[in-house]
């Protein structure tokens, strides 16, 4: 009993075993280092840490310190004290545990390979695999060993049950004839369960593999972005300095120029002070005699007040001397046009570079082919737009011609490779977009882009909202439209048709996935009041 009692006291109370490695936290409490370090691990990220016996609570992981004097007890504990071995089922007549060798069902006794010699070899004593549960070896009415099934009631039955009990004259089997039955039954089904394990394990591989293959090219992808980024942002940068550099020389230029008008300026000023100061001294003088006489000097260059021919051509002189300077003022500023095409020119080069970088799918030129619309569709000049006609257009019979619906087709057709382009529609009325085989029917309800095998279609109705279509198979999306302007991409080899919302931020609303077998042309459908038109996004 003292035994038992301490190693109660030497069991961790998490793992229920003795201690191995024991360890101590702050509050007192011991436990398996392993053990505790498990608990702390699942409480990482709650802010708070506890001891799991007493619920103290830690700000900070608690250290576990090493419990040398426990470690010195646990070894001396288990070399005096070794762990009972289980021995399983044990005899019954044996004073210590001796693992039993069968079980007599009619005695209800366990007996070892010794007592087993001794025992009765009569048949009513039947043996049994060494079995601690002899009640449901037993008929729990009769007490009689349980001999038959009873495949009516699917219950095992004893020989009392079969001749004069509730299973009288039901069809019963021997229990080894059942339990074979039973087994093939269990073998058909484990092959059944093993194939279907194995179907899944291989699924499972897939997905691990497609989940590497995807985390590959996501790292891939982020990288190859991230240096694009970076390349455009270095691109930006030295744009920047050219672009400012050229203002700053200009701006130099101009100020040179300033400063060189500003001195004829200056000179000029001078030179008119001077004129101004001497004719303000002749006027001040007194004496008539020499106002005449310095009138006739060098001293000053205006005239007699009677010469106005002389005077009027001075006019003129000084006039025109006002226009060059008012042009030549006119003419220094910043010259913005030079500034304005650098910047421009320096962008659209490094959009371009960031495209062919990226790879990306093609802005398909796409045009409507006004062979295929239907009569009451109106297809604009540049090939570009479809809208809804209240008058019938007429348009000439050709085996190309959709016959019953207000749809058109593109001229160009995609085989192969990726595309890209968008379109906005209407905000009011009903219309749809998507892409159909030329093989598609042109007359019939079997015409209608979405309602066969050979087009798909993503529909805007009525009431704001979006519908995806193909072999006459409606979904409804549940996002509801946000805007009018669509982004349609087509990735042939892939089988992938996909539809995006061009809002902030864009939103993925469909994709068909399938297995292209002819050429794809963009085809798009119009209702009344309504209109689509194809935009290039380049």
């Amino acid at each position: 009993m003292a035994s038992a009692g301490l190693r109660e006291e030497l069991t961790c109370s998490i793992c229920l075993s003795v201690y191995t490695d024991p360890v101590t936290l702050t509050c007192g409490h011991s436990f398996c280092r392993v053990c505790i370090g498990d608990a702390l691990d699942t409480q990482e990220g709650s802010g708070v840490y506890s001891c799991p016996e007493c619920r103290a609570e830690f700000q900070e992981r608690p250290v576990m310190e090493k419990n040398r004097k426990l470690c010195n007890i646990i070894e001396t504990f288990l070399s005096t004290h070794p762990a009972e071995e289980d021995v399983g089922v044990s005899c019954t007549y044996c004073d210590s545990p001796v693992p039993a060798a069968k079980t007599c069902l009619l005695c209800e006794a366990s007996l070892c390979e010794k007592h087993l010699q001794k025992h009765s070899k009569s048949p009513e004593h039947v043996l049994t695999e060494p079995t601690a549960s002899l009640e449901n070896r037993k008929c729990s009415v009769h007490r009689e060993i349980l001999k038959y099934y009873c495949t009516e009631d699917a219950v095992c039955i004893c020989v009392s049950c079969n001749l004069a009990g509730e299973h009288r004259g039901h069809q019963v089997e021997t229990l080894n004839e059942a339990s074979e039955k039973k087994k093939e039954k269990l073998r058909k089904l484990l092959q059944k369960l093993t194939s279907t394990r194995e179907e899944t394990e291989k699924r499972v591989k897939s997905l691990q593999e497609r989940r590497r293959e995807v985390r590959e090219k996501a790292a891939g992808e982020t990288e190859r972005v991230a240096a694009l980024i970076r390349d455009i942002r270095e691109q930006l940068e030295a744009l920047e300095k050219r672009v400012l550099s050229e203002i700053s020389r200009q701006e130099e230029q101009v100020s040179l120029r300033v400063s060189d008008l500003i001195q004829q300026l200056e000179i000029k000023k001078e030179g008119l002070s001077r004129k101004i100061q001497d004719i303000e001294e002749l006027c001040n003088m007194t004496d008539p005699i020499i106002v005449l006489q310095e009138q006739e000097s060098d001293r000053t260059d205006f005239c007699d007040p009677e010469e106005e021919d002389i005077e009027s051509d001075e006019d003129e002189e000084d006039t025109e001397d006002r226009d060059i300077d008012d042009r030549k003022l006119c003419a220094v500023d910043l010259d913005e046009g030079l500034i304005s095409v650098t910047l421009h020119a320096g962008l659209a080069g490094i959009v371009t570079a960031a495209k062919r970088r990226l790879d990306a799918p093609q802005a398909s030129d796409i045009l409507l082919d006004v062979n295929t619309a239907g009569n009451l569709v109106d297809v604009s000049g540049d090939f570009k737009t479809v809208s809804w006609s209240e008058i019938n257009q007429s348009h000439p019979e050709t085996p190309e011609r959709f016959q019953n619906y207000n749809q058109v087709l593109s001229t160009r057709s995609f085989s192969s490779g990726r595309h890209y382009w968008e379109v906005e529609g209407s905000k009011s009325g009903v219309w749809g977009v998507g892409m159909a085989f030329p093989s598609i029917d042109r007359r019939g309800r079997q015409s209608l882009i979405g309602y066969n095998k050979k087009s798909w279609c993503l529909r805007k109705r009525s009431g704001d909202q979006y519908l995806v279509i193909h072999d006459s198979k409606v979904i409804r999306l549940s996002h509801r439209p946000s805007c009018w302007r669509l982004g349609i991409f087509l990735d042939y080899e892939a089988g992938r048709l996909s539809f995006y919302e061009l809002c902030d931020p864009v939103r993925h609303l469909h994709t068909f996935t399938t297995t292209f077998t002819e050429p794809l042309h963009a085809a798009i459908w119009v209702g009344k009041k309504s209109w689509v038109t194809i935009r290039s996004w380049d």
